[in-house]
C-alpha cells in the first residue's frame, strides 16, 4: 500500500477545533503532537489503500490543514514522526497508524497484537518497524450535527437513576424488534420505555458507550470486553451498539430523543481516567504515539503511574488532557443531547501528578466552572485503585457521589449486622458525609448493587463469587460482598429459602427507594435478574452473540417484584417528605423536630440506645410540615408526616413510635412483607398500636389527622397490627 505521491498540499486552516471538521472546501484536520517533526493524515479507501497527506502548519503544538475534496465518510488515520525516547515518554513511530483522539466515529477492530506495539522487543528498546495499517481501527470523518434538543434538567430530589448496559438490556427482550436488540435503537422500543416509565425511572445511566476495545490479556483468553471500561475514542459512540453499521451517531441521537420524549434523562458512564492502551508495554493506537507525556502520568523513567489498576492513568492536569476531556463532555452534552455524566474512578482525575487528592485539581475545576457542563448532572465514583484514592464525601459542591458506605451499611443491616445508628445516618441522606461541604442530601447516590458486584438476587443466594466464566480461575472480582445465601449456595427449590430470599430482596430495594438521597437501581434487580453468582461480569467469549452476553432474562422476570418496585417508587414520587432536598437536622417548625427516631418499644433513641448493637429495629418519624420541596414552577409542596419502620431480625413485637405532640392516627401505605408492597389493609392505626412482625420488614405508614373512632385492626400478609 503505497502513499499518494502527488497529493496537493493542504491549505493552512486553523489549529482549532481539534479533530476532523468539514468546511466549505473540504475537511480541516488538526492533530496535537507537539514533539513531532511531521504529521500525516492517511486517507484510506474501501480497498485499504492509503494516501498520505502531510500537514505542514504547526501552531501551539498542533499540526493542521484543510484537505480539499474530503467529506463525510472518509476513513483516515494519523502517522506521527519524531523522537523515539521511551525514557522521556516519547514514542513517535511513523510505522504506526493512529486513531485521531478527537475522531467522532471509528470503524474496525484490533488485529495482530505485534503490529500494534510501538516497540520491537523491549518497551524501552528500539522502535517497531511493523506497519499497523489493517490491524487498527480507522477514524471516520463525520458531518456536523444540529444542536440537540434541550436537556430535561430534572431536579435532583426527583431523580431516580437506573444503571443499564445498552447491549445486555434489550438483547433478549421479546418486545424489541430482533434487528434492534442489543442496540441504541433497542432502548427506543415502546415496551422498553413503558417499563422504565412504569417503574418511575427519571434517568438511565448507561455503562460506557464511548467506543472501546478489548485488552490484550482478555483477547488472549478468547474473550472480549463487555462492560466497555477500555476507551478507544472519547468522542465516538461505540459502533457495536449500532443496528446499522456506521449508523451509531444517528442512532444514539434517536435514542436520546426517544428517552427525552418520555421524560427520561440520559447519563453516561465515562472513563477519562485511563485508556485502552494499557501500560507502556501495551499497544500504541492513539494517544501514546502522539504525545505520551501530555496524555499520561509517567514517572521519571517513562513508566506509567497506575492509579487505575488498568495499566495507565490519564494526566488530567495536563492542558491537552483537560482540553480533550472538556471538549468531549461538551460534545456529548450539546451535540448528542446527554444530560449528565458518571465519572469512573473519578479520584484519579483529582490527583495532580499522582499525588494527594485535590477537589480543585485542573480538570475538576474546569468541569465545575464550564457554563455548559455546570447544567449537567455530575456524578463521581469517588475512589480509584489505590488506598489514597478513596475520597467519598470530598468532591466539590456541584458533584454528587456514589456512596459505597450506604451500600455496605444497608447490606450489613439486612444481613443481621450493622448498627442502627449507621443505618439512621444512611437513611437520612448521609449528612455526616455530605453536609459539611455545603451539599444537599441528593449528593448521595444511594445504591445496594451496581454493575460490578452481585445482582440483588445473587446477593441473597451466594456467599462467594463464582467468576469461573471469566477465564481467570475465579481470581477476579471482590472477595467481600456482604452477601448471605440463606443456607444454600446458589439456586434452591426449598420454598422457605425462596421466600426468605425474596423477602430479603424486597427489604433491600424498599430501603433504597425510601431513603433520603438519590436512589440508583441496577437494571434487572426489579425482576430478579441473576448472573449465577458472577460478581465481575466484565467479559464474554469473543464470538458470543448479544443474547449470550449477560443479557437480561426478561422471559423469567418476576412480575410481582416489578409491581413492588413500581409501587415503592410511586410512593416516593407522591410523598415529598420521603425525598427531601435538605438535611433534617436543625429544621424545626412549631418547636417540633423534623425527624425523630424510635426503637421497637416506641421509645425515642437516646445516646445509650444508639450504641446498643442488639437493636434490630429502627423507626423514623418524618415530619411533613416543612419538607422544603417545590414544584417545577416554584410552588412549595406540603406532605403528611410518615413513620418508616425497618426491622431486620426475626419475629418481634413493635410498638408504633410517634412523637408526643402527634394526636392523629396512621395508615399503612407500603409493606415489604407483601410480594407487591401493597398492604392488605389501610385501616387507621392508633398511637401506641403494637405490631407483630414475622421477619425482615420495611413498613411505611402515613399520618392521618383525624383521631380514630374505634380501635384499628390490620392484617397484612406477614404483618398484623392491632390495638
Amino acid at each position: 500500500m503505497s502513499p499518494l505521491i502527488e497529493t496537493p498540499a493542504p491549505t493552512p486552516g486553523s489549529p482549532f477545533p481539534l479533530g476532523a471538521h468539514i468546511v466549505d472546501s473540504g475537511t480541516q484536520f488538526a492533530v496535537h503532537a507537539p514533539a513531532a517533526s511531521s504529521v500525516q493524515i492517511c486517507l484510506i479507501d474501501q480497498d485499504g489503500n492509503e494516501d498520505r497527506v502531510e500537514l505542514r502548519q504547526h501552531t501551539y503544538g498542533i499540526w493542521h490543514g484543510i484537505i480539499a475534496g474530503i467529506g463525510a465518510g472518509q476513513r483516515y488515520g494519523v502517522r506521527a514522526s519524531g523522537p523515539w525516547n521511551p525514557r522521556a515518554g516519547l514514542r513517535l513511530n511513523p510505522h504506526k497508524l493512529l486513531i485521531d483522539p478527537w475522531a467522532r466515529r471509528i470503524e474496525g477492530e484490533l488485529g495482530d497484537h505485534r503490529a500494534l506495539l510501538s516497540y520491537a522487543d523491549d518497551p524501552f528498546g528500539d522502535p517497531s518497524t511493523l506497519d499497523s495499517l489493517g490491524h487498527v481501527p480507522l477514524s471516520v470523518v463525520t458531518p456536523g450535527l444540529a444542536p440537540a434538543s434541550a436537556r430535561l434538567e430534572t431536579p435532583w430530589e426527583e431523580s431516580v437513576i437506573y444503571e443499564l448496559h445498552v447491549g445486555a438490556y434489550t438483547a433478549a427482550h421479546p418486545g424489541v424488534r430482533a434487528a434492534h436488540r442489543g442496540t441504541y435503537l433497542g432502548l427506543t422500543a415502546p415496551a422498553v420505555i413503558d417499563h422504565l416509565v412504569s417503574l418511575g425511572v427519571t434517568a438511565v445511566e448507561l455503562l460506557p458507550v464511548q467506543a472501546f476495545l478489548t485488552e490484550h490479556s482478555v483477547r488472549e483468553r478468547g474473550m472480549r470486553n463487555h462492560w466497555g471500561y477500555s476507551t478507544t475514542s472519547y468522542f465516538a459512540p461505540h459502533p457495536g451498539y449500532a443496528a446499522t453499521p456506521g449508523g451509531e451517531v444517528t442512532e444514539f441521537r434517536i435514542m436520546v430523543d426517544a428517552l427525552h420524549a418520555a421524560g427520561i434523562e440520559v447519563i453516561l458512564d465515562v472513563v477519562y481516567n485511563h485508556t485502552c492502551e494499557q501500560s507502556v508495554d501495551g499497544i500504541s493506537v492513539s494517544w501514546r504515539g502522539l504525545d505520551g507525556p501530555g496524555y499520561y502520568l509517567l514517572d521519571g523513567n517513562g513508566r506509567d503511574i497506575d492509579l487505575t489498576g488498568c495499566g495507565n492513568t490519564v494526566d488530567a492536569c495536563s492542558p491537552i488532557a483537560v482540553r480533550m476531556i472538556t471538549d468531549s463532555l461538551r460534545y456529548w452534552a450539546t451535540e448528542m443531547g446527554v444530560d449528565g455524566f458518571r465519572f469512573d474512578l473519578a479520584s484519579a482525575l483529582g490527583r495532580p501528578r499522582g499525588g494527594a487528592f485535590d477537589q480543585r485539581a485542573s480538570i475538576l475545576s474546569a468541569i465545575s466552572s464550564d457554563p455548559v457542563l455546570t447544567r449537567c448532572k455530575l456524578i463521581a465514583e469517588p475512589w480509584d485503585a489505590t488506598a489514597d484514592g478513596y475520597q467519598v464525601g470530598n468532591f466539590g459542591l456541584q458533584w454528587s457521589e456514589w456512596n459505597d458506605k450506604y451500600r455496605s451499611t444497608i447490606r450489613q443491616f439486612w444481613n443481621g449486622g450493622s448498627s442502627v445508628r449507621k443505618v439512621a445516618s444512611r437513611l437520612a441522606g448521609s449528612e455526616d458525609i455530605f453536609a459539611g461541604s455545603g451539599r444537599r442530601p441528593w449528593a448521595s447516590i444511594n445504591f445496594v448493587t451496581a454493575h460490578d458486584g452481585f445482582t440483588a438476587a445473587d446477593l441473597v443466594a451466594y456467599n462467594h463469587k463464582h467468576n469461573e466464566a471469566n477465564g481467570e480461575d475465579n481470581r477476579d472480582g471482590a472477595d467481600h460482598n456482604d452477601s448471605f445465601n440463606h443456607g444454600i449456595e446458589g439456586p434452591s427449590t426449598d420454598p422457605e429459602i425462596q421466600d426468605a430470599r425474596a423477602r430479603h430482596v424486597r427489604a433491600l430495594l424498599a430501603t433504597l427507594v425510601l431513603s433520603t438521597g438519590t436512589p440508583m437501581l441496577t437494571a434487572g434487580d426489579e425482576f430478579g435478574q441473576s448472573l449465577g453468582g458472577n460478581n465481575n461480569a466484565y467479559c464474554v467469549p469473543t464470538l458470543a452473540s448479544p443474547a449470550d452476553s449477560w443479557a437480561l432474562d426478561w422471559a423469567r422476570a418476576d412480575q410481582s417484584l416489578v409491581q413492588f418496585v413500581s409501587r415503592a417508587f410511586g410512593l416516593r414520587r407522591a410523598a415529598p417528605a420521603l425525598r427531601q432536598p435538605e438535611f433534617f437536622e436543625g429544621r424545626r417548625r412549631l418547636e417540633h423536630p423534623d425527624l425523630v427516631w424510635f426503637d421497637s418499644a416506641g421509645v425515642e433513641f437516646d445516646d445509650t440506645a444508639w450504641y446498643d448493637e442488639s437493636h434490630r429495629t429502627l423507626q423514623a418519624w418524618i415530619d411533613g410540615a416543612d419538607v422544603r420541596s417545590h414544584t417545577r414552577t416554584g410552588r412549595p409542596l406540603g406532605d403528611d408526616s410518615w413513620l418508616l419502620i425497618l426491622h431486620s431480625g426475626g419475629p418481634v413485637q413493635v410498638t408504633v413510635g410517634t412523637p408526643e405532640w402527634f394526636d392523629g392516627t396512621l395508615t399503612a401505605s407500603f409493606d415489604s412483607a407483601s410480594p407487591t408492597g401493597e398492604p392488605a389493609s389501610t385501616a387507621e392505626v392508633p398511637v401506641g398500636t403494637e405490631i407483630s412482625l414475622t421477619g425482615p420488614t420495611v413498613l411505611a405508614l402515613r399520618s392521618v389527622s383525624r383521631p380514630p373512632v374505634t380501635a384499628a385492626v390490620m392484617e397484612s400478609g406477614s404483618t398484623l397490627i392491632r390495638n
